[in-house]
């Protein structure tokens, strides 16, 4: 049974990395003391030691040991031995790619809907998508797929962020880099905003959080929904 945090974002205006969630991540990592992290989209350019030094020293608050999956040889043995996962945000394009180069994506896809517990935030949530195209990522490098996990039967666009009618920014909006999405594509898309997240135990895909998120859809007008929304049978 899937069992799962997907959230927008590692760190809310004003807080420091993961603190908002830790609650969470108490339950969710509930049943093991060590997570497997996966550093593959390097925010900033920051190295794969670093960045898991970083997690490394916020896990350690609720007593959990967390390893760097570049530590290991093989990282789809590290996957299927993992009791726990964390992908952490930066470039999705960086993310992706490595996963596909590493021949880990289909592997970390089953041990989820095996049940293996999954903190995904930022592009470790834009991959549980069934693609990538709603990364706000810049492509800096060539992913041989768009395709990613699929854990939810739709996209994500994580750190959506409303239109502000006061700015000067003559560019398009989030609304709008969607739309011209859904010209093209059919998927559903949730835009989630900061603070929020969605819960998945088994096929039920929970809003949490204190803010609504967007949805879109082909054809229709954006609309929003509060939380405790299960997102099971969107469409």
């Amino acid at each position: 049974m899937k069992n799962c945090i997907i959230a927008s974002t590692s760190t809310i205006h004003g807080g420091s990395y993961l603190e908002y969630i830790l609650p969470e991540l108490v339950r969710l990592f509930q049943n093991t003391d060590e997570i497997l992290f996966i550093p593959y989209a390097q925010p900033g350019g920051i190295s794969h030691d670093a960045y898991t030094k970083k997690v490394v020293d916020i896990f350690q608050k609720i007593n959990k040991k967390v390893v760097g999956i570049h530590t290991f040889e093989n990282a789809e043995d590290a996957i299927k031995n993992a009791k726990g996962i964390f992908v952490g945000g930066g470039n999705t394009f960086v993310l992706v790619t490595q996963l596909y180069r590493q021949k880990a994506m289909e592997t970390l896809r089953n041990v989820i809907l095996q049940g293996t517990p999954y903190l995904g935030t930022s592009a470790g949530s834009n991959i549980c998508g069934l693609t990538m195209q709603n990364t706000n990522d810049m492509p800096i490098v060539y992913p041989p797929s768009f395709k990613t996990l699929g854990i939810v039967p739709f996209n994500l666009n994580p750190h959506y962020l409303d239109p502000d009618i006061n700015s000067r920014h003559m560019g398009e909006t989030r609304e709008t880099r969607i739309k011209e999405f859904h010209v093209f594509n059919t998927l559903p898309v949730i835009g989630l905003r900061e603070g929020s997240w969605l819960e998945v135990k088994g096929e039920n895909i929970l809003l949490k959080g204190k803010l609504h998120a967007r949805i879109f859809t082909q054809n229709k007008e954006a609309y929003e929904t509060a939380s405790e929304t299960n997102f099971n049978t969107l469409n």
